[in-house]
């Protein structure tokens, strides 16, 4: 995964180099991932206050549904907490898109369990044998006992992606989770279900819930620079093709000094 990110910010390090040529008055639609949501709402405003001739319609859905709208044409930038998917990439190419990625933001998948939950650490092993439903209690992981209820979120999520692949080693999540749509879905799960255990991204982590540390390291923003946090990835924008008037001049935004100042805001990790 790291080396993926790594070679992902060499394609598109020029897109922080993005000129600033004027932009035309419009409309901009944005759909997607629930994870680059708060980054996007806070772009959204801050760029509406400078440009108040725009307007910008701004929706969740996930991160696959985002992919789908700029390859369908229903949405001029597609918010994606993971990277395109080859088969994505294929459905693209025969409807004549050819979709550009440009990395906003870094971000850590955090493990949070209830506040009464006891527990403070889980290994990348325990949490894959909890989602595969082979613990199913929590006095397994030395915890106060009490049947742990599995949090998940659906297949279109990138957040779902990166889990399933880092954690679960594409291995299938336990068919009883409880699948959720949003961040804020697991946030009021999680924090209504005195034995549950769910994931989000960094942005969402709150006093509703209680962040566990994986293998003894805490999700944050140092531990994901450095590389050490094992369930990290980047949170991206793509556009259909390469953005031209508003588009051009939203993403130019996102990736200046202003724009990662608001990344940082919503709780997300800023590229520089």
């Amino acid at each position: 995964m790291q080396k993926l990110v790594t070679w992902i910010s060499i394609l598109i390090a020029g897109c922080w180099l993005i000129s600033a040529n004027p932009v035309l008055a419009g409309k901009l639609v944005i759909k997607g991932s629930t994870t680059v949501l708060p980054i996007a709402q806070k772009a959204a405003e801050a760029y509406m206050a400078e440009h108040p001739d725009v307007k910008i319609s701004l929706s969740g859905g996930g991160s696959g549904n985002g992919i789908k709208a700029i390859i369908d044409g229903t949405a001029d930038i597609g918010n994606a907490s993971r990277f395109i998917k080859q088969k994505e990439v294929n459905m693209a190419v025969t409807k004549g898109v050819y979709p550009v990625p440009f990395r906003i933001a870094l971000d850590a998948i955090v493990p949070v369990v209830n506040p009464k939950n006891s527990v403070a650490n889980l290994t990348v092993e325990q949490l894959k044998n909890i989602y595969l439903g082979k613990l199913t209690n929590w006095k397994d992981v030395d915890s106060t006992p009490g049947k742990i209820v599995v949090i998940s979120r659906d297949s279109s999520s990138g957040t779902f992606g990166v889990w399933k692949e880092i954690v679960m080693e594409k291995e299938r999540v336990i068919p009883s989770a409880l699948t959720v749509p949003s961040n804020g879905g697991v946030v009021q799960a999680v924090a209504g279900t005195p034995g549950a255990i769910g994931y989000v991204g960094l942005g969402y982590l709150n006093k509703e819930i209680k962040a566990v540390t994986v293998d003894g390291i805490k999700g944050n923003e140092e531990n994901t620079l450095n590389g050490s946090y094992p369930i990290s990835r980047g949170l991206f924008m793509f556009t259909k093709g390469w953005p031209k008037g508003e588009t051009m001049g939203f993403i130019s935004f996102i990736l200046s000094k202003k724009g990662q100042e608001l990344v940082k805001e919503a709780g997300s990790i800023p590229l520089f």
